[in-house]
């Protein structure tokens, strides 16, 4: 019988989808960079020592992105294949996974928070303060792991808007209980560490909230009390198949990026404050591609379950397109005011000349940003994961590494070396990607079966 055409249940325009995610991407990021500024006003070993204690925090969630990521996959094809049935199910699954997860990593982090505090070398009052940082934030680790399996569920049905909505209020009840607790306003006591990580838990856990409304009464996801504590062999089985490469690929970039920072560091403070500056200001451009990747994965994780493939093929390469497009008017008008820009964090004017030939290169290292990410994440979405990972890690530690340390270090090229190194890792993986994407070899790693599709 014929196939009937696809349609969804919400509008998947790659623009809708995209700038909520990319707002509530910078939002994140302006959470940590508001605890970081308002702790400074109280003293910089204060700043210091949850800087420290978020490294570990980060950490952990590389491991609740295993199930969240693999669960939108699924979920996504799922939808796409109308095979709503089992959505309740799976969703069920993706939370009760990562509530384990979460619960055995607050465990470990409160139990074990003073050896791993110390591997840091940390002198004793910065260890005291991180540990208390950790008892509460990483105590609530739980309520994170809950968080980002919820909002990934329901960013698969399309609903980023309402995540965004979500995280704008987040961020406001956190900078609000920073203010109360750190300079005890309206008779509240002075906290000061101890009252950011409760400002942190507190606001998190207002979150998970609001996105569990958001998910049984918008999104009308239902789920039963039983299927929390029931897992599908099947289903566990083709979440970890995409979450677990995609997990991967993210931890081999956190670790490419300390051994980075470790060979800058050997080229003097000036060369790393240049690095850190310039990425910085790079980082908006940066959430803006990987929001475009993040909306591209929804859309083909939809087209992939309906089985419209040739849609998928040629949205992903129409939006590439774009997408370079977008992202380098915003280097243009970044490279434009540079060196204000440099200014703002520097009045050094050595790393504000290498910042700003740093910036004039990424006119290079975008659009070949653009074709990793966007590529990378497509693959997610039709189940070829595995492929990417692969890509990912051989290329990064078999060759991009090397030729990091050989033109910065060996040539004596510097940061202008080690940056042409970055060009060209993004372009070969971008390539490689572009190649595996073209040949079409991922139309038959879809996660929904020709027979488990719905036909009329």
């Amino acid at each position: 019988m014929r196939k009937k055409p696809y349609t969804s249940a919400v509008k998947l325009s790659l623009f809708a989808i995209t700038w909520p995610i990319f707002i509530e991407s910078a939002l994140q990021m302006l959470m940590r960079t508001s605890d970081t500024f308002m702790l400074s006003r109280l003293s910089d070993s204060a700043v210091a020592a949850v800087g420290v204690a978020n490294q570990l925090i980060m950490f952990t969630i590389l491991i609740f992105n295993v199930v969240s990521l693999g669960s939108s996959v699924v979920i996504m094809q799922y939808l796409g294949a109308r095979k709503t049935d089992e959505i309740g199910q799976m969703a069920a699954t993706g939370i009760a996974l990562n509530f384990i997860f979460g619960l055995l990593m607050s465990l470990m982090i409160t139990i074990f928070s003073g050896p791993l505090l110390r591997i840091f070398g940390l002198e004793t009052e910065l260890l005291k303060q991180a540990q208390t940082f950790l008892y509460i934030a990483g105590g609530a680790l739980f309520i994170q792991a809950l968080l980002i399996a919820v909002i990934a569920i329901i960013q698969a049905h399309g609903y980023t808007k309402f995540t965004m909505f979500v995280t704008i209020g987040m961020n406001a009840l956190n900078i609000l209980g920073n203010y109360v607790f750190i300079y005890g306003a309206w008779g509240f006591p002075q906290l000061g560490i101890t009252g950011v990580a409760i400002a942190t838990a507190f606001s998190q856990l207002a979150a998970l909230i609001m996105n569990l409304i958001v998910l049984t009464k918008v999104v009308h996801v239902r789920m039963k009390w039983k299927q929390l504590f029931h897992f599908r062999r099947d289903h566990v089985g083709k979440m970890l198949k995409v979450g677990l490469p995609s997990s991967a690929v993210t931890m081999s970039y956190s670790i490419n990026q300390l051994v980075t920072t470790a060979i800058i560091a050997t080229l003097g403070a000036e060369m790393l404050a240049a690095k850190i500056y310039t990425s910085n200001i790079q980082f908006m451009v940066t959430i803006l591609v990987i929001s475009i990747g993040k909306g591209m994965q929804i859309m083909v994780g939809h087209l992939v379950g309906a089985g419209e493939l040739e849609n998928a093929y040629t949205q992903v390469f129409r939006n590439l397109r774009r997408s370079m497009i977008i992202t380098l008017s915003a280097v243009a008008i970044i490279f434009v005011f540079r060196v204000p820009l440099l200014h703002l964090f520097t009045g050094n004017s050595a790393i504000v000349s290498i910042g700003a030939t740093l910036l004039l290169m990424s006119f290079l290292l975008e659009p070949g940003r653009n074709c990793n990410v966007i590529i990378e994440k497509s693959l997610q979405a039709a189940g070829d994961a595995r492929f990417a990972m692969l890509t990912s890690i051989i290329v990064t530690w078999s060759f991009s590494v090397p030729l990091t340390y050989w033109l910065g270090i060996h040539m004596d090229y510097g940061m202008v070396g080690i940056w042409a190194a970055f060009i060209v890792d993004e372009w070969l993986r971008g390539i490689i990607l572009c190649w595996r994407w073209k040949s079409k070899i991922w139309e038959r790693k879809s996660l929904v079966s020709s027979k488990q599709k719905v036909t009329v």
